[in-house]
């Protein structure tokens, strides 16, 4: 069974006033007169019937059912694109793009990002060659989400938010440049692990030259409960070459060579490479970072409530491509705990130079 309908071909493109919603029909977008005439479009996509598992260890994906709104600005450097396609595995993924050329893709399942292309075409993100589509298994590359529980323990490794569809809620025009929301809530599948009710929003904005990712955790439930979580991001790089500026000073957990008891420690480089094997988490990283990726680039990580840092290169135990990127994660490696009603977030902008 397809799990998208490509019979119909739904989607959005929003630009110079054209909407198009299927292959056959175009709609004229009303304007409405107004200082900034607008321009806008809503389309509710249909529920995919997912065959549901017995076996409650393998990841499922969340049904479907998904609305946005797009709006286009008349003015000068205001346009942008949001497209909703068919992408690898026929799984839907969110493409935007801005009014000068940068462009990203999210798959709506594990509202992962996977590839973000600013304004000189190169892709700051890196997916693995095992990387597959197929709505079971999580992406492997680009920003797949840690929640509710980061690396091993007592649910599957890295918990389920990298493993369900998410919807896509809501999408702005600021200024030209496209900002996409993204919703995941608890369900019997998530219940099944951890057993509380939540909203969380994951809103990416993209700029020129550079991206903007928030991630807020709301407590829906009657009682509290408490999480670890992370953005596992893969960037493209040549390992070789890859240096990571501004971690001297910090506790680390030194996951070589055993992950199961790291070795604490703390970190006396300036500037960090990957010679071999890397898997270290830093506790009290700072809210600003510097990645050379070994391919002339260098990117500016800042964060906002994202505490700790995590590194990752598998060397040889991936021969066919660790030369090709690294990982340098936002993490919250210590349990957050919130209160009914009570929302944590946390914001990262990476910057292209």
């Amino acid at each position: 069974m397809k799990i998208y309908e490509t019979k119909l071909k739904q989607y959005i493109y929003i630009t110079d006033f054209l909407a198009v919603a299927s292959d056959e029909i175009q709609f004229g977008l009303p304007l409405r007169k107004r200082k900034t005439m607008t321009a806008c479009i809503s389309v509710a996509f249909p529920v995919v019937p997912i065959p549901s598992s017995s076996n409650p260890s393998v990841p499922r994906r969340r049904r479907f059912a998904g609305h946005v709104t797009a709006a286009v600005s008349q003015t000068k450097d205001a346009s942008f694109g949001v497209k909703v396609v068919e992408g690898n595995g026929g799984l839907p993924k969110v493409c935007v793009s801005t009014a000068y050329g940068s462009e990203a893709e999210i798959y709506l399942f594990g509202a992962c990002l996977t590839s973000c292309k600013l304004e000189n075409g190169k892709d700051l993100l890196f997916i693995r060659p095992d990387a597959v589509f197929n709505g079971q298994k999580p992406i492997s590359g680009g920003i797949p989400h840690c929640f509710p529980q980061f690396g091993p323990g007592p649910m599957q490794q890295h918990g389920f938010a990298r493993n369900m569809e998410w919807s896509l809620k809501d999408s702005q025009n600021n200024e030209g440049e496209p900002v996409v929301t993204l919703e995941l809530k608890d369900d019997p599948y998530t219940r099944s692990m951890w057993d509380f009710s939540f909203q969380a929003l994951y809103k990416v904005t993209l700029h020129a030259e550079s991206f903007s990712t928030a991630l807020s955790i709301t407590n829906t439930d009657k009682k509290s409960f408490s999480f670890t979580t992370a953005l596992h991001t893969y960037f493209s790089a040549s390992i070789s070459g890859v240096t990571v500026k501004g971690l001297k000073g910090c506790k680390t957990l030194n996951k070589d060579p055993d992950p199961a008891n790291p070795i604490e420690g703390k970190e006396e480089r300036d500037v960090v490479t990957f010679p071999g094997f890397v898997d270290c988490i830093y506790l009290g990283a700072p809210n600003e970072l510097q990645l050379e990726n070994g391919l002339g680039d260098t990117l500016t990580i800042r964060s906002t409530n994202w505490p700790d840092a995590v590194l990752w290169n598998p060397h040889t135990q991936m021969e066919s491509c660790y030369r090709d990127f690294v990982c340098v994660e936002n993490a919250q490696i210590g349990r957050v705990q919130l209160k009914p009603d009570q929302a944590w977030v946390a914001e990262q902008h990476i910057s292209f130079s």
